[in-house]
């Protein structure tokens, strides 16, 4: 095999476009908020060479999803820690996005995760619990404002079901194992009490392996997740997909990778969109510290976003827009 090699002048023109490149991306979100976690407190800030605004200080916050509305953020806050992730005690909390307002709309006493809003304008926030009997998860809706002890469960507690994200016409895409249906992928019709109706999602990449931290587009006609090969779960290693979404017909097609397309056993999650869905925004950690990297839609260009690279940054998350 042959390798061409560029002259002096024309390895110097190919870096500056490659600079260029990169400043027209992060121009082109100049001003755009992103909240996201930064060695464990939840800050709230603009793209750019500056660390946001602080929320949190002193305890371990994780994955703030931000309201439609534009003012909070909902986040869990670890009480209990545990080796096994899924032994974790945790707290839902919600803040206003100036930083006041903390409440907590769980007690502490469950393992409650991966929090996001409803977007049917009644602005609810929705998460995943543990159930006690079986150790598989049930989705639960809260409301802001209310007390530790208010929420109340939307699916059944005997079958396992996670929600990802949430749409316009209430409906909510899940993960579960549905004692008539089986497993996969579902819009979800959600029903005090846990009698919800389930609505199959077909989506090839799903027979093969795990689709995960699926969230919807402001639009909703597309979305981005993490993907494994094989229905065992694992952390690392999986690579990240845009995809052609239908709420009609109930399909997830055309997927194209974005991120990590060789699988490389590094971290890379947590997909979400920008408010304008002109872009994606994850994390990936590949050197011990999470840093975090835009996806422009338009011409494929990856960009580095994060502002400190000894600090640890996870779960980046959009203006107004509810993964």
């Amino acid at each position: 095999m042959t390798h061409c090699k560029l002259p002096p002048c024309s390895r110097v023109l190919v870096w500056f476009a490659l600079v260029a490149l990169s400043l027209h991306t992060a121009i082109a979100h100049a001003g755009d908020r992103f909240s996201y976690y930064c060695n464990g407190e939840i800050h709230v800030g603009e793209l750019g060479p500056e660390k946001g605004k602080v929320l949190t200080k002193g305890h371990s916050d994780f994955k703030p999803s931000w309201s439609k509305t534009g003012d909070m953020l909902v986040f869990f806050r670890r009480l209990k820690s545990d080796p096994v992730v899924t032994k974790w005690k945790t707290a839902i909390c919600v803040i206003k996005v100036d930083g006041t307002g903390f409440h907590q709309l769980s007690d502490g006493t469950h393992t409650d995760f991966n929090q996001t809003w409803t977007r049917d304008g009644s602005n609810r926030p929705i998460w995943n619990r543990k159930s006690t009997g079986n150790g598989s998860f049930y989705v639960m809706r809260g409301k802001v404002g209310s007390r530790p002890g208010q929420e109340v469960a939307i699916s059944d507690r005997r079958h396992h079901t996670w929600a990802y994200t949430c749409l316009k016409d209430g409906r909510i895409l899940v993960q579960s194992s549905h004692p008539k249906q089986g497993w996969g992928y579902f819009l979800m019709v959600p029903k005090t009490g846990g009698k919800s109706r389930y609505e199959h999602i077909e989506c090839e990449l799903a027979k093969k392996g795990l689709l995960d931290r699926i969230s919807v587009s402001p639009s909703e006609t597309k979305v981005c997740f993490d993907y494994q090969v094989g229905h065992k779960f694992r952390e690392t290693g999986r690579t990240l997909y845009v995809a052609d979404f239908d709420a009609r017909t109930r399909t997830i097609t055309n997927a194209k990778p974005i991120a990590n397309q060789e699988a490389a056993p590094a971290w890379y999650a947590y997909p979400r969109w920008t408010k304008d869905e002109t872009a994606i925004i994850y994390h990936a950690n590949t050197t011990g510290k999470g840093q975090l990297y835009l996806y422009t839609l338009k011409d494929g260009a990856t960009t580095k976003v994060s502002a400190d690279p000894a600090a640890d940054y996870r779960y980046p998350h959009g203006e107004a827009t509810p993964k």
